[in-house]
């Protein structure tokens, strides 16, 4: 067998006669779906329902988590939330589609955030902070759509100094070019980057799509790429080729994503994709850390005993000092 899976990647990487399992355009060689992870309904923070994809923090480096929220409409006085609690080790990235929240965290930042807005949290060697539905709109309710995202830190910055970045949506880059609108949250696209600081190489992109569109997006080949469907069904443009008899490891997967779904991507430089109806998903990429992980609950570190510490240092007050 020629390939083989890489390291926990999730990526088909090919040794040799390349030609005969990727497409290969112009000399670039072209990403496809490997695996579809499908997704399921978890209670978190204050009792709010998230869409969450089996296997996450074992599926593709660095990211940990990938929570869809909602969407959900609350009633007058039903909205919740994510009291306070502790995070060490890794980042969260809050994206709001609809409704209206507020952050505050124990490095004294606090904030709204409004449809459209991005919060780029670092925790670092360790915040506190709480995420809740803002007093207005907790009093008349409405409706809530968003992503939490976690991302891990490298063990060089797992114990950085904690910091916040607020990106109101009027200052977030847009594009919009035949039938294809993307924020660009983090990476770039269609010529626009972003102006997040982030750690690491990441790829965060929400795109939408017209029936009939349709999107080739570069992807640094050293970089893990998967793509979250919640909007109607896109497809992948490069079926692969397949000579041998039983097909290596993601091949002969489909080449369609569906709401709900989310789909790992082969190694490569570049992704197309099309639509034939309206459709809406997020585009991640991001390093592989070839770092152990150790997690509990909130924190994401390297080994057993720094978790221990975190919980140590969370209970003794020096946590966030």
């Amino acid at each position: 067998m020629e390939g083989a899976p890489c390291d926990g990647k999730y990526a088909y990487r090919v040794e040799s006669k390349t030609s005969d399992y990727i497409r290969i355009t112009d000399g670039i060689v072209m990403r496809s779906v490997v695996e579809i992870v499908p997704t399921h309904i978890v209670r978190e923070g204050g009792g709010f329902m998230v869409r969450r994809p089996f296997r996450m923090g074992r599926v593709l480096s660095p990211f940990l988590l990938i929570d869809e929220m909602g969407p959900v409409d609350y009633g007058p006085g039903e909205a919740v939330g994510a009291p306070w609690h502790p995070h060490r080790g890794f980042e969260t990235v809050t994206y709001l589609l609809d409704g209206r929240m507020r952050h505050e965290d124990s490095e004294g930042n606090s904030g709204e955030l409004n449809p459209g807005d991005v919060q780029w949290m670092t925790a670092g060697r360790g915040i506190i902070h709480c995420e809740e539905p803002h007093e207005e709109f907790f009093r008349t309710g409405g409706k809530t759509h968003g992503f939490q995202i976690w991302v891990n830190l490298p063990a060089a910055n797992k114990m950085m100094k904690p910091r916040y970045q607020e990106v109101p949506s009027s200052e977030s880059p847009i594009v919009e070019k035949d039938g294809v609108w993307a924020r660009v949250i983090a990476g770039e696209c269609l010529g626009k980057s972003s102006n997040i600081d982030t750690k690491i190489p990441i790829t965060l992109i929400h795109v939408k799509m017209e029936a009939g569109a349709r999107l080739v997006q570069k992807i640094e080949s050293d970089l893990n790429g998967m793509i979250y469907a919640f909007g109607v069904e896109i497809l992948i443009e490069n079926e692969m080729r397949v000579k041998t008899r039983p097909l290596p490891f993601g091949l002969g997967t489909k080449q369609h994503i569906q709401d709900g779904e989310l789909a790992l991507l082969s190694v490569g430089e570049e992704i197309v994709i099309q639509c034939t109806s309206p459709s809406e998903f997020l585009i991640l990429a991001g390093p592989e850390l070839n770092e152990p992980v150790e997690r509990y609950g909130p924190f994401v570190m390297n080994t057993r005993e720094e978790i221990h510490q975190a919980f140590s240092d969370f209970q003794n007050g020096t946590f966030a000092s």
